[in-house]
């Protein structure tokens, strides 16, 4: 069966291949706008408030104005009309006024995962935005495959670990499970909050020496959950997947769990 894309443009429900917005309209001239993708488990959104929280933040970041009352009411008419489906929920704000809701198929990722390093400056501005114009984030990835690997992973140029273009990054180095601060300017991902949560993980600016020297890590995101990585820049790791991420992918399913039977 084909999947039903379907999308809803300040509340006009329909096709996605049919959906039109207006051409004159600064997020596409600019990309100047703020976006969240969220899971639906059969038809059931997970953290759907948080991620509108965020949605919240992040425009209120780029003083960007939109209808958060409005769009809820739209994200419900969207789902009764989607059905009980496993799919993305894709929410997008954008300076021209337009509330955009999609429904669209989940990727499909492999257990593991290998990865390179990319050079990368943060827009400090823009700390903690997940904003529409996501280039420099794509080009990272496609960098990263031109290196032979399947994504990258964004290293400042002091040599200071931060996260994958989509993804937040974990690995285990000295026995202790880390990841890199919110400080330091990585998003403030509800998939890393829920492991954090539940899970002894370490916190910090980490120089990149640490992490080449990890036993395991792994990828963490809406539509990867808990995905484990095999090398990265070239060298394998030892343990794929290892215990600590399958300890995270156990702690992340007990909380969908939990969250989607309330």
């Amino acid at each position: 069966m084909a999947f039903n894309e379907m999308a809803s443009v300040n509340g006009a429900i329909g096709s996605t291949a049919d959906a039109t917005v207006s051409l004159k309209d600064d997020g596409l001239y600019r990309g100047d706008g703020a976006f969240e993708v969220i899971m639906l488990y059969a038809g059931e959104p997970f953290a759907l408030g948080e991620h509108i929280d965020r949605l919240g933040r992040s425009a209120q970041t780029i003083e960007l104005e939109f209808d958060r009352a409005a769009l809820e009411a739209e994200i419900a008419a969207l789902l009764d009309a989607f059905g009980p489906q496993d799919s993305l929920l894709r929410l997008i704000v954008t300076r021209g006024g337009m509330r955009i809701a999609t429904t669209e198929p989940v990727p499909e990722h492999a257990p593991s995962i290998s990865l390179a390093t990319v050079a990368y400056s943060p827009t400090v501005i823009l700390n903690g935005v997940k904003a529409i114009s996501y280039a420099a984030n794509m080009q990272a990835t496609r960098v990263a495959k031109a290196q032979g690997a399947d994504e990258a992973i964004l290293v400042t140029p002091q040599e200071i670990v931060l996260e994958a273009p989509t993804s937040t990054l974990f690995w285990v180095s000295s026995e202790a499970l880390r990841t890199t601060a919110l400080d330091a300017g990585v998003l403030d991902s509800i998939t890393r909050d829920r492991i954090v949560a539940a899970l002894d993980v370490e916190e910090g600016e980490w120089p990149l020496g640490d992490l080449r020297v990890a036993s395991e890590a792994f990828l963490a995101s809406t539509t990867r959950e808990v995905q484990a990585v095999s090398s990265i820049d070239g060298k394998s790791l030892a343990e794929v997947p290892g215990p600590r991420t399958e300890e995270a992918a156990a702690a992340f399913k007990a909380a969908l769990e939990r969250e989607l039977s309330r």
